[in-house]
């Protein structure tokens, strides 16, 4: 083999190794911060998981769906990052991962690029916050996520309780919020969590209660933050399967008819 040869294979591995250490460090996401957070917080936190169904069963949950206090529907695959994030104005169909995908507005597909990569960060934003008002059991050792535990405390409807503080190491839109989860002594579920906007507040900018666990499947969710039927997440369901027409059309969605659909065929769904 001649030498030009081999440098030119040189260069192909040397190029092949650079991107592929380039693709990893992309898809390397933020691990949970064990070593900035309290074992006694993380204990805690453990047990809001088990008693929400425990992080095998959550990690087996493959799509969800829920309308953010009536206002957005959003429809979850767990495992691609799929999702149909909808209101009355608008719809975007994308993957979490790639952040790409389409969008309409008024039922009209958007086609400019700097249209449709404004609305791709809108899912984006619509997603994170719609999550955390839904699922926030499941993301308490999210990545970059450090626990403290603060105190024993009483929730605001009186209930015996623990609370963790919830800080964030560069991540999410809004690193510098702070949450104070109030975890009940008895059932070990999370029933009230208080939102600061800064983490150096002393006071939080509001506070709701977490009311009505109802079991899907083998996990338990949450759909009411108090103050009446404004604050209850509507349309909640857990399901093992989907159409894909669910992910990729912009047709409406007869949920109604589909669950009927879905008992009919004896596939897995709760509602």
């Amino acid at each position: 083999m001649s030498m030009k040869i081999i440098r030119w294979l040189f260069l192909v591995v040397a190029l092949l190794t650079l991107l592929m250490s380039a693709a990893c460090e992309q898809k390397k996401a933020p691990a949970f911060d064990y070593a900035g957070s309290e074992a006694k917080a993380i204990a805690l936190a453990d047990s809001v998981i088990a008693a929400c169904g425990g992080q095998e069963h959550w990690d087996k949950t493959r799509f969800i769906s829920w309308d953010w206090f009536g206002k957005r529907l959003t429809v979850w695959d767990k495992w691609t990052g799929d999702v149909r994030i909808e209101s009355k104005m608008s719809l975007v169909l994308m993957n979490l991962h790639t952040k790409q995908g389409r969008a309409w507005k008024l039922r009209n597909e958007l086609t400019d690029p700097a249209d449709v990569k404004r609305a791709m960060e809108y899912g984006i934003e619509a997603w994170m916050n719609d999550a955390y008002w839904m699922i926030l059991p499941f993301k308490l050792k999210d990545g970059g996520v450090t626990l403290k535990y603060v105190k024993e405390d009483t929730t605001y409807e009186g209930l015996p309780a623990e609370v963790i503080s919830l800080t964030f190491k560069n991540v999410g839109l809004t690193p510098n919020n702070k949450f104070h989860v109030y975890i009940d002594k008895k059932s070990k579920l999370l029933v009230q969590w208080n939102y600061f906007r800064d983490a150096a507040d002393s006071s939080p900018h509001f506070f709701t209660p977490w009311k009505n666990y109802q079991r899907f499947g083998n996990i338990l969710l949450s759909n009411d933050r108090g103050d009446g039927p404004r604050r209850i997440h509507v349309g909640l369901g857990v399901y093992d399967e989907l159409p894909a027409t669910v992910f990729t059309s912009p047709d409406s969605i007869d949920w109604k008819q589909m669950k009927m659909h879905l008992a009919q065929s004896d596939m897995p769904h709760a509602n």
